[in-house]
């Protein structure tokens, strides 16, 4: 069905960029051929995610998070800021509360922009999921230089590889395979996480259904 007009809005966090679309009014439905046509960076709208804004009895509002292939994601902390920020200007105050399909999440205003509580970190195997247990802190699993992640639930499931330096690892290249082993029944986000110092960490994730991001 082709669409005549339909308003949303474009934000982006540290540069996860989305398509913001208000469906709280229950007047619009997306198929997941549009979903992707509007997620398309040549062909439509492009984004990283499309976010869908819906009725919540739980929150200010429902976040429904769709991959640019269509598919269905549990949470994402970026999207979440920004949707917060939309509910904060709509109605005032400096705090926000976002509902999920990993459950609610509140995020504060402040000096240093929108802060995300993205909840306890889950390690449990069945948790993640994992398609058998297995230890979620040493996976053996490996693929090139990449060898034996951490597996953490934030919302989505991810598997983190701790590096020596995080850019030269082809993560294009490497995650699309370890994104749809069959270690992880729901797909994994692939993570490299080199430690520069104490206080900082250089990250980079293959994002399941989506590819690299700027974020």
């Amino acid at each position: 069905r082709a669409m005549d007009e339909l308003s949303f809005y474009k934000m982006h966090g540290l540069g996860n960029d989305f398509v913001i679309l208000d469906r709280r009014s229950g007047k619009l439905s997306l198929s997941e051929t549009q979903i992707r046509r509007i997620a398309d960076r040549r062909l439509g709208v492009g984004c990283d995610q499309l976010l869908s804004l819906e009725p919540s009895e739980r929150a200010d509002v429902f976040m429904r998070v769709y991959n640019p292939d269509g598919s269905e994601s549990g949470a994402c902390g970026n999207g979440t800021r920004c949707v917060a920020r939309l509910i904060m200007e709509e109605r005032g105050g400096s705090r926000a509360t976002v509902e999920t399909e990993a459950g609610v999440l509140a995020v504060t205003a402040g000096a240093r922009g929108y802060t995300v509580d993205m909840g306890r970190p889950r390690f449990g195997w069945d948790e993640i999921p994992l398609s058998q247990p297995a230890d979620t802190l040493a996976l053996e699993l490996e693929l090139g230089p990449l060898q034996q992640p951490v597996a953490v639930n934030m919302g989505n499931p991810h598997a983190v590889f701790l590096v020596d330096d995080a850019e030269a690892i082809p993560l294009a290249e490497l995650g699309p395979e370890l994104e749809h082993h069959a270690m992880f029944p729901e797909r994994a986000n692939i993570g490299v996480v080199e430690v520069r110092d104490p206080g900082h960490l250089r990250v980079r994730v293959w994002e399941r259904g989506a590819g690299l991001t700027a974020a």
